[in-house]
């Protein structure tokens, strides 16, 4: 695979909504982009958390281990299923911030795209370096767009509410709904594994 041909392949999953862009669109809602940007380390060190290990020997144990991949996509959902309880939870106030540098580290690095990157599109003897660093380069400029986006949404409907809370509260309840669906995909994922 070229250099061109990866950057797409990777941008085309990293730009695919999940449960780490979710997270960023309400980062972005919640904090503006200035703030939320400050995430997106949390984001690049939990996906080169799993992607490192998965290129160097994913295909190694997954071979002597058949059943991994079924429970992380498990472990996967219940963390997922965790975030939308709490999103759910959250008041409907404005300054409230429910999108932790924590959070967003472990649902990275327990996002099913990272088993594709770091097993898949990554793995190569003689580029390993070169694809991580396009990887990372990637990683950056996409949480800026989902972090803008938010930011955006946000914008957009305090001019058209007042600045009411209200919209902030939709959207995270949104989230929630959106991280649930996500949840449930990964059971059955896990389950037909």
């Amino acid at each position: 695979m070229t250099g061109f041909e990866l950057s797409l392949a990777v941008l085309a999953l990293l730009l695919t909504p999940g449960p780490t862009n979710s997270l960023m669109l309400l980062a972005g809602a919640e904090r503006g982009l200035p703030k939320a940007a400050r995430l997106i380390p949390a984001e690049v060190a939990g996906y080169l958390m799993t992607v490192v290990p998965l290129t160097l020997i994913g295909q190694t144990v997954l071979q002597a281990w058949p059943g991994l991949a079924m429970a992380v996509a498990l472990v996967a959902a219940v963390w997922v299923a965790l975030l939308a309880v709490r999103l759910w939870r959250v008041p409907p106030v404005e300054a409230q911030v429910s999108v932790s540098a924590r959070a967003l580290f472990v649902t990275t690095a327990l996002n099913p795209k990272a088993l594709i990157f770091g097993l898949v599109l990554l793995p190569s003897a003689d580029r390993l370096a070169g694809n991580l660093a396009l990887f990372v380069g990637l990683i950056v400029i996409v949480a800026v767009l989902w972090a803008g986006i938010g930011a955006e949404l946000r914008r957009a409907s305090e001019t058209a509410t007042g600045g009411q809370p209200r919209a902030l509260f939709v959207l995270r309840r949104l989230a929630s709904v959106f991280l649930a669906a996500m949840s449930v995909l990964l059971v059955l994922r896990g389950v037909s594994a």
